[in-house]
């Protein structure tokens, strides 16, 4: 899970932001600091490992970017994205130079908020399972925004993204000699079964992958899922 601390020091908007992000598989909400001094104090805190901070850039006496070289004083696992309605040129500059994953500007809609949050899980979860990366994952990482290309939306159907695509298509090539279900890859990659059963589906649908059903005691049916050993470059064609 990747534990999420919000600074904000509107308590409306700190709430809002919590419900949007608790709607969001893969994210653990940790606190809400409401001033700077709170929020360093989290930070510092021994056994609170925080990954992602979502930072308000205009408080009450204080500005949210005064954070950022703190984050990067006391861990480098730790990321931001900013939540403000801060739109001159100088401060999106600033908080981009301090390497903030994504940047968004109140009044904005939870669909922009889960996007958001759905690259960064996703590109925190290719980082997490690949011990080397081939130039395209560099390539793709670098140039990530908000999940596809504009010629990736066209490829894909609507709900799937390439990068998610990418990582289970990457698992997949690992496990090419086995069967799996779509809990054993929901696992490995932790996203959602109903999620990867879409993606599941998409591959299989372009023959990919083979299908089988398999019945257990209780005659609930689980699916398996295998590699066509022939279809391995089809599969790389999403790496």
């Amino acid at each position: 899970m990747i534990n999420t601390l919000i600074v904000d020091d509107d308590a409306m908007v700190a709430e809002l932001n919590k419900c949007y992000l608790n709607q969001v598989s893969g994210f653990h909400y940790h606190a809400t600091a409401s001033t700077l001094q709170q929020a360093r104090a989290m930070l510092m805190a021994e056994g609170d490992k925080i990954d992602l901070v979502l930072l308000d850039i205009y408080m009450q006496r204080e500005n949210g970017l005064d954070l950022l070289p703190t984050i990067r004083e006391l861990s480098e696992q730790t990321d931001v994205l900013i939540i403000s309605s801060a739109t001159d040129v100088n401060t999106v500059k600033k908080a981009f130079k301090y390497g903030v994953v994504d940047y968004l500007i109140k009044p904005f809609q939870f669909a922009r908020f889960e996007q958001a949050l759905i690259a960064y899980r996703e590109e925190v979860n290719l980082l997490d399972l690949r011990e080397n990366f081939a130039q395209t994952d560099i390539d793709h990482l670098i140039h990530h925004q908000g999940g596809q290309t504009d010629r990736e939306r066209k490829k894909l159907p609507k709900g799937l993204t390439a990068i998610t695509l990418r990582t289970i298509g990457k698992w997949i090539e690992q496990s090419e000699e086995r069967e799996f279900s779509t809990e054993m890859l929901a696992n490995a990659i932790n996203i959602s079964k109903v999620s990867c059963r879409k993606y599941l589906i998409y591959l299989a649908d372009n023959g990919i992958l083979s299908t089988d059903i398999f019945y257990g005691s209780m005659g609930r049916p689980m699916f398996l899922y295998l590699l066509l050993p022939d279809k391995k470059e089809l599969l790389r064609q999403f790496f």
